[in-house]
Formats: C-alpha cells, sequence, structure tokens
C-alpha cells in the first residue's frame, strides 16, 4: 500500500479556488476594507493585455451663470481621462518535505491551503508596499505626503499633532481615511505611550485602532535610516483582481523520484492586479511585456495621479520614533 502524497490529496479545480480564498482570509489588508476585490478586476487580470485602460468622465467644473431674460446660456463641456492599471504575474514552488510537519495534522489540504495561502497573503502585502513605493515618490502625488523628518527633535515624531496634519492633506475628504499602515516599531512607539486602542468587531476578533482608523503593522513599510513612513488609506483604495487568463493553471504537482523516497513539489501561480484607484500605471519602465518587477513596480515615473486629488483616499507620512520625548 502506497504512501499518501499531495497528488493525493490536492484537486486543482477545488484547491485552486480554497487557495485563493484563504489568502484574502489572511490578508489584514483585505479584511480591513484597505484592498477590495471586483469581478470588474477579476476580469481585467484574466485579459491577455499587460495593461488595462479604464476611461472615466471628470467632474462638472465651471461656476454656474447668470440668468437673464433674452440672454442664451453658454454651454459647459464635460471632459474625460483614463486610469490604467497593469498585471502582475509571479509564481513560487514549495517542497512536499516543507510541508511534512502540517500534513501530519487530520485535514492535509487545508494545512497545504493554508501554508500556501499564508505565504501568497505575505507576498502580496510585500507587491502593495512595492506599489506604494512608486505612487509617493511621483511628482504627481507630492501633495498626498507629509513629511516631518527634517524638523527638529521631538517634532519629527509621529504624534498625535503631526497625525492629524496628515489626515489633513485630504481637507474636508479626510474621514476617508480609515486604515494605517505602520512599521513595528512605529506601533510599539506608540502602544508605550498608550496611544493604541484595541477593539473588537461584531465576530469578537480584535483589532487595534490609532485615532479610529485600524491599524495594520507590516514591517515592510519603507524605512531610510531612523525615517519610517506610514501609510493612510480609505476603503476601496486599492482593487484587487485575481486574474485567470486562458491557460493559466494556478497549482500543479511535479515528483522528483530520484532523492531518497522521492520528494513532491507543489508550484502555485498568481496572475493579479493591485491598483491604487485613480493613479495610472504609465508602463514608462518595463522589461518584459509578461510581467512587471517589484522593481519596475518602485519606479515613480512608472505612476501618474489621474483622479482630483481628494478622491486619492491614500496618505503618505513621513516621521522619526526616536527623537528627544514628545508630549503626545
Amino acid at each position: 500500500m502506497g504512501e499518501t502524497t499531495i497528488r493525493d490529496v490536492i484537486v486543482p479545480e477545488f484547491f485552486d479556488k480554497y487557495s485563493i480564498k484563504r489568502t484574502m482570509e489572511l490578508s489584514a489588508l483585505y479584511n480591513s476594507g484597505i484592498v477590495v476585490n471586483s469581478q470588474k478586476f477579476d476580469e481585467l487580470a484574466s485579459e491577455a493585455a499587460p495593461t488595462h485602460n479604464m476611461p472615466f468622465f471628470e467632474d462638472l467644473s465651471g461656476r454656474a451663470q447668470n440668468m437673464i431674460e433674452g440672454q442664451e446660456v453658454a454651454a459647459n463641456k464635460i471632459t474625460s481621462n483614463k486610469d490604467v492599471s497593469t498585471t502582475i504575474r509571479r509564481f513560487t514552488m514549495h517542497a512536499a518535505t516543507n510541508l511534512s510537519a502540517a500534513l501530519a495534522g487530520t485535514d492535509p489540504m487545508a494545512a497545504i491551503g493554508d501554508l500556501v495561502a499564508g505565504y501568497w497573503a505575505r507576498q502580496m502585502q510585500l507587491e502593495l508596499i512595492s506599489i506604494l513605493k512608486g505612487v509617493f515618490a511621483s511628482t504627481s502625488m507630492k501633495d498626498h505626503v507629509l513629511d516631518i523628518s527634517g524638523m527638529t527633535g521631538k517634532a519629527a515624531n509621529i504624534g498625535a499633532e503631526s497625525f492629524i496634519d496628515a489626515l489633513q492633506l485630504l481637507g474636508d475628504a479626510q474621514g476617508q481615511l480609515t486604515g494605517v499602515v505602520m512599521h513595528s516599531a512605529t506601533k510599539s512607539y506608540l502602544k508605550k505611550r498608550n496611544l493604541i486602542d484595541t477593539q473588537r468587531d461584531s465576530t469578537d476578533v480584535e483589532f487595534d485602532t490609532y485615532q479610529g482608523r485600524r491599524v495594520i503593522v507590516d514591517d515592510g513599510c519603507p524605512v531610510d535610516g531612523d525615517v519610517y513612513t506610514t501609510y493612510l488609506f480609505g476603503n476601496g483604495a486599492i482593487a484587487l483582481g485575481n486574474g485567470s487568463p486562458v491557460g493559466h493553471k494556478p497549482s500543479e504537482i511535479a515528483r522528483d523520484p530520484k532523492t531518497g523516497a522521492g520528494i513532491d513539489y507543489l508550484i502555485t501561480r498568481r496572475v493579479f492586479i493591485l491598483h491604487p484607484r485613480g493613479i495610472a500605471w504609465q508602463n514608462a519602465k518595463r522589461a518584459n511585456v509578461e510581467s512587471v518587477s517589484p522593481e519596475e513596480l518602485e519606479d515613480k515615473t512608472n505612476w501618474k495621479r489621474v483622479y482630483e486629488p481628494k478622491d486619492i483616499r491614500m496618505v503618505a507620512f513621513k516621521h522619526k520614533i526616536n527623537q528627544a520625548d514628545a508630549t503626545l
């Protein structure tokens, strides 16, 4: 009687849907509402094209005219623009020996699914951090960046007042900013000063907030010397599309029978879009048509704001945490 292998527990048509669903369930950014999946972006990510145009009408402008007897009204035009997203393609391979501990459980399918989904959830956050680096380096987004790191002493630290200044970059639209992504060192700095609150949602799951905004911790947030970048987001600021283009195989099993008793390999692939709404991909620097690299996502010349400033639900806040302490 042969041993049970990964081949015996993974049925691709079920496993693929399960692992993608679990990836989203395990993503703090998805659960916070910052990243939102939609059928529209699933369809875009499934297209053969490497970039996707999304035209839109710009808001009406111009002052209402005075009404005078016998005087004709002059017509104001409506203008259009386009947002552009790009598809990202990634893959990885894991050996069965690395999964052996998890496979000892009662549900090997769930064990493998959780390990792969957890991996991809972390990878998606890394991809988003790369995108944000490029987006906020773009000259078109300079009015969405607050940098207090050059101030003297404690004035360079993140704190209640400076955080409000970061919110104020969106003016009367600042209520849209509902989440904050920060480095663990930044959270620890705030927590030591009793500025982090813990709350529970309707399912009794605990989460942290800062000034009423949900906190997501990610050590991928940029750190340049002693300067930290914290990101503020609104719900749906990032669009997610899970693609399934023609010929795409989200998962495959391979086996090497020549090594020891044999090694099974699980190959997983993701074709997806992570798009900051209103920041159009410029495709200015791209080496391969199939996919963009993390370095290309971080390139400022590849991004340009096309929405009105207050319609961009993202802010970058650069600060320090280790200067002479402040009264917070």
